[in-house]
């Protein structure tokens, strides 16, 4: 089970606005997909979630563009939890180009537990809180990063 989740991800047309560079709802579709995808990786689909009647609701993102991204870039995105209080949790998110290992914007999502049925948030779940493990330094993910293969 991966304590820091990468997927690449490539940068097609869809994904371009009138400045012709990667959008900035696209970075926002791309942090959703692979927090979902990292939380399956850890035994936590969202099917699992809605047999749960209860799942993650995002309270707050915050993203810093370090630099354009552009059609046909190739994308190295990894995603960590920082933090896992009684309530919530912090996701972070790294982008790279990967061809060079550029970081092109980093990122984080505060996450809210909730009821499904209320919208009211809850306390996590040992059995949710328990599947991802802590990786509170950035460094330890630069150091993951920096042996990557970059293409």
């Amino acid at each position: 089970m991966p304590r820091i989740y990468v997927k690449t991800q490539e940068v097609g047309e869809e994904a371009i606005d009138v400045h012709r560079h990667v959008n900035n709802q696209e970075y926002l579709r791309w942090m959703q997909e692979v927090a979902i995808e990292h939380s399956s990786a850890q035994g936590w689909p969202m099917a699992r979630y809605l047999e749960c009647g209860e799942s993650w609701y995002v309270k707050s993102h915050f993203i810093e563009y370090l630099r354009p991204a552009f059609l046909g870039d190739t994308l190295t995105v990894c995603t960590w939890v920082a933090d896992m209080e009684k309530r919530s949790s912090l996701r972070r998110y790294l982008f790279l180009r990967a061809a060079d290992g550029q970081a092109l914007a980093r990122a984080e999502t505060r996450w809210i537990f909730v009821s499904l049925k209320s919208g009211r948030p809850l306390a996590i779940p040992e059995t949710v809180g328990g599947a991802f493990e802590v990786v509170e330094s950035e460094d330890e993910v630069a150091g993951f990063v920096a042996n990557l293969p970059h293409t």
